[in-house]
């Protein structure tokens, strides 16, 4: 399924995201990431815009498994 224009976000929308969260960046810091291939991230009439997804997974808390729910054998034959 395509992306629709609505999951791109201008750089000002991912900061507010962000301070939501309580973590302050710029928008020119966040511009900086996605120049830098960070963030994913189109040019459109002089404006960047980066995916909302990849901004609020900057915030998410990771994602837990537990032990009995891994593969089994998984780890068998690395013994150090």
């Amino acid at each position: 399924m395509a992306p629709s224009a609505s999951d791109w976000i201008s750089l000002a929308e991912a900061a507010e995201i962000l301070a939501a969260a309580n973590v302050r960046f710029t928008a020119a810091t966040i511009g900086g990431w996605a120049r830098s291939g960070k963030l994913q991230s189109i040019k459109l009439g002089g404006r960047r815009f980066v995916r909302r997804g990849e901004v609020r997974a900057l915030v998410a808390p990771p994602r837990r498994v537990r032990a009995d729910e891994l593969q089994p054998g998984l780890f068998e034959g690395l013994d150090g």
